[in-house]
């Protein structure tokens, strides 16, 4: 008996023990990994969050990754003549981070995140509507990365699947041809349009979100970047026709660079980048991927490069004065000045001050928590640069707000950065049409539609004989004065093969003069320049092959698969476009 006894007591301890083991075997939810976490809708709704959080970084939209490409345009110069330079004047050594690497780094962050997205949803064969958006928006969001990184560093490593960061060898992968990269973009956001919904079923979900409009009129750009203006035209039309939501011109073209509800993810949105308002964030900037905190700022510090220094920014970047006078050669129908001026360019215009509600305004002086409204008129044109001189940028600033007292430098400025609007689609759509059937009524109607947004006259078919004076007129006129300042332009100068081209590479350089004023407060310069008056001008130190940034040589000694682009080698990208597209659009007088 007793032997029975302690063969059942042993045995009941040997349960009892395994039962305790068996309860101690918890997963702390604290500590997940890659490989627990993303099993469940739930977590991979928090993850796509992460992976918005990265487009807002310094690399991506939140400074340098934005501006970089309106220095590297014709109509924004490097006021500061310090961190910018190499890319205003396109000859980076490729040893300089800001622009070498930041972008490079922080586009990579939103592949990477977007990868673990997608490969969740792959690996745990997820389905449904709400996965179906999940997917949509991971595949629009590392798309536009992708599409950041072709045409920003031309041949890139193409990360589609989190598996590839398993092991060493597959992670250190090589770079390849901007057009691999372009097609796995086209493939990401045909696939993303059918999934995702459109702004109108969205609903107040499609506010801040990546929608079916949104992957169309990417879709379209990276078209229109391959030349391929028929298919681009067909995207362009459905967007214009209503297959992808409702957009619509706003009735005032400064309600696209205000900060708050009532202006940010309006009718004319089709995406933008979020920031909390100004003073809504916390207190730590985000600089880098590895600045990661619960009390950040989640604003951005393009306000800091082009806002005036006297008034507290940096005064890194500058207006052409090719710019605003172009603005100033073209009156609305009213005799008024276009706009579009005010809201791009801080210049002290005299006859501000008889608009209805315009005012001549730099920063409102006074104290932003107080329900007063101040304003701090200006009587001169500020400075963008205490020491350099420059016309100061207004766009995406709160020079025009009246919100709060004086420029707070960094990760702070409120205003959400528009990435496409509306206007785009239309002079899009007028570019691919007269591209593909030459100059017509429809091409013209829709550039109409966003002059008279801005209330300047209709422009008549009759006065552009030939296809080449028609895409003059869309590439140096209309396009620059609706998107003045903002990314994109030096992506339309590399589609538009105009580094390619001696003309065209004169015509630029000509638009990029500028004069350095070192004389402290003298008044800022607008004269119409030339090279010949000019104290210099951009592209005057251009490099065959630097109208693409060079990867950053550290990233390239770090990992030896990855070759040299263009910028690296210095390779004249011209024979390659020309052969693959054909001529330049000559140079083409519009007077």
């Amino acid at each position: 008996m007793k032997k029975i006894i302690y063969v059942l007591a042993s045995f009941v301890t040997l349960v009892s023990l395994a039962s305790c083991e068996a309860a101690l075997d918890v997963k702390n939810p604290n500590n997940q990994t890659t490989y627990d976490f993303g099993q469940t809708e739930a977590d991979l709704q928090e993850a796509l969050i992460a992976c918005y959080n990265r487009i807002r970084l310094e690399g991506t939209f939140a400074r340098v990754g934005y501006t970089l490409d309106a220095v590297r345009g014709d109509e924004v110069w490097n006021a500061s003549q310090q961190w910018y330079l190499p890319y205003d004047n396109l000859n980076s050594s490729g040893q300089i981070d800001i622009g070498d690497q930041w972008p490079w780094r922080d586009n990579f962050h939103v592949v990477n995140r977007c990868n673990l997205v997608l490969s969740k949803i792959k690996d745990n064969d997820m389905k449904g509507a709400n996965v179906d958006k999940i997917k949509g928006q991971a595949l629009f969001l590392r798309s536009l990365a992708y599409y950041t990184l072709a045409t920003y560093y031309q041949e890139v490593p193409l990360f589609t699947d989190y598996s590839q960061y398993s092991s060493i060898e597959s992670m250190y992968a090589e770079n390849v041809s901007q057009d691999t990269v372009l097609d796995q973009v086209e493939n990401d956001l045909k696939e993303a349009m059918s999934l995702l919904p459109s702004r109108d079923e969205g609903g107040e979900w499609a506010k801040g979100r990546a929608t079916n409009g949104a992957a169309a009129g990417y879709y379209a750009r990276v078209l229109m970047f391959r030349h391929k203006y028929t298919d681009a035209l067909a995207v362009l039309k459905d967007i214009i026709n209503g297959k992808y939501g409702h957009y619509e011109l706003m009735a005032d073209y400064g309600a696209n660079f205000r900060e708050g509800a009532a202006y940010e993810n309006n009718a004319e949105s089709l995406f933008e980048v979020q920031f909390l308002d100004y003073g809504m964030g916390g207190a730590d900037e985000e600089w880098t991927p590895v600045n990661i905190s619960s009390n950040a700022t989640q604003g951005h510090a393009v306000e800091s490069n082009y806002a005036p220094q006297p008034l507290g920014s940096w005064g890194d970047l500058a207006a052409s004065p090719w710019l605003y006078n172009l603005f100033k050669a073209e009156r609305c129908t009213d005799g008024t000045l276009d706009p579009r001026l005010y809201w791009t360019i801080l210049s002290y215009e005299p006859e501000y001050s008889s608009y209805t509600g315009a005012k001549t305004a730099a920063y409102p002086n006074g104290d932003p928590r107080s329900n007063v409204v101040y304003q701090q008129e200006i009587s001169a044109t500020p400075r963008c640069n205490n020491t350099q001189g420059g016309i100061a940028i207004a766009k995406f600033t709160n020079a025009r707000n009246n919100i709060y007292q004086s420029i707070t430098t960094g990760l702070h400025c409120g205003i959400n950065l528009r990435l496409m609007r509306y206007s785009d689609v239309l002079l899009r759509a007028a570019e691919c049409e007269n591209e593909v059937n030459g100059p017509t009524q429809q091409a013209i109607d829709w550039i109409n539609q966003v002059r008279n947004r801005a209330g300047l006259a209709s422009l008549n078919l009759a006065d552009f004989g030939s296809a080449d004076k028609l895409f003059e007129q869309i590439a140096n006129v209309e396009r620059p004065k609706e998107f003045g300042c903002e990314n994109g332009r030096g992506i339309d100068l590399i589609r538009w093969g105009f580094f390619y081209d001696s003309a065209r590479l004169a015509q630029i350089s000509q638009h990029s003069c500028f004069i350095l004023d070192t004389a402290e407060g003298s008044p800022v310069s607008t004269q119409e320049l030339d090279i010949t008056t000019a104290s210099d001008y951009s592209y005057k130190y251009f490099t065959a092959g630097h109208e693409y940034f060079p990867i950053f040589q550290d990233t390239r000694n770090a990992n030896k698969n990855i070759h040299g682009n263009s910028a690296n080698t210095n390779t004249d990208n011209a024979p390659e476009w020309l052969s693959r597209y054909g001529k330049v659009h000559p140079v083409v007088d519009l007077n």
